[in-house]
């Protein structure tokens, strides 16, 4: 976990989803070291989940671990339910989990399977989760810009990406952008709602993507070289913070400055 003597976030109360692992693992994290209380979403991977709140609570904090399948409309409303039995109260809620269809079972699905799954988790849960919880901060906050919710996106939703990847994920992560916009206007200005839009972040599939995938990530970002999860978390935090207080309805790149290159060459589906 960081080390700082920035404590922004003393006594909040977090939620990431998709938090067991990857990105999700470094926000949750990177809040906690920022002061946070954090309850530990992850759909099945239980001791994942329970090493991520070990790690936290030998930090000084409190962690909760939540597991729920957001495939599941039923799931939402008892995630949102059980974060705010946990403290009474929460002032960050973070949409991190998403549908991973690169790696696994799920790299060998049609493209109908993949899109449906994806947009079950990545558009329709984060909407919903979104919904939910944030009507609660806004009955509940004190003051403008007193809660945050945060999303995930893509930073080349904006721009396109060739194949059927980029045609998946572009359209897919181009809702979340579009439903925060949205979403910023209807919950102002008590509830601050941004996204986070990475880039080419190493995470389970970069790990083991080929010569190519490796070659094109540090050739499109402008520093020339992968993302990490601290990377994003870093960002999280910061947007999560006092600090960031007059930030609301943006699409935030987290990329390393996108350089755009030609698009020719596999999907990295394949």
């Amino acid at each position: 976990m960081s080390s700082t003597s920035d404590c922004g976030l003393a006594g909040k109360t977090a939620v990431v989803t998709g938090s067991s692992s990857g990105i999700g693992r470094a926000i949750a994290l990177e809040l906690a070291a920022a002061g946070a209380n954090v309850v530990i979403h992850a759909r099945t991977s239980a001791e994942a989940a329970a090493g991520v709140a070990g790690e936290i609570r030998a930090a000084g904090r409190q962690a909760m671990v939540a597991l729920a399948d957001l495939a599941d409309p039923a799931a939402h409303l008892a995630l949102v339910d059980a974060a705010w039995a946990w403290q009474g109260r929460v002032d960050i809620w973070i949409n991190n989990a998403g549908a991973d269809v690169l790696t696994g079972d799920a790299a060998a699905w049609s493209f109908e399977e993949k899109l449906d799954r994806l947009w079950r988790i990545d558009v329709v849960a984060t909407m919903q989760l979104s919904r939910l919880a944030g009507a609660r901060m806004k009955q509940a906050a004190s003051g403008a810009g007193q809660a945050v919710i945060l999303n995930m996106g893509w930073d080349q939703a904006e721009h396109g990406m060739g194949g059927d990847s980029g045609e998946m994920f572009g359209t897919v992560k181009g809702a979340v952008a579009a439903f925060t916009r949205s979403l910023a206007c209807s919950l102002a200005p008590e509830v601050r709602v941004n996204c986070l839009a990475p880039g080419w972040i190493k995470t389970a599939w970069g790990e083991h993507a080929s010569a190519y995938w490796q070659e094109r990530a540090r050739r499109e970002s402008l520093l020339q070289r992968w993302g990490t999860p601290t990377d994003v978390a870093r960002v999280a935090r910061f947007l999560a913070s006092p600090g960031a207080e007059f930030i609301t309805g943006q699409v935030i790149p987290v990329n390393g400055g996108l350089r755009r290159v030609s698009a020719n060459g596999p999907s990295f589906l394949d």
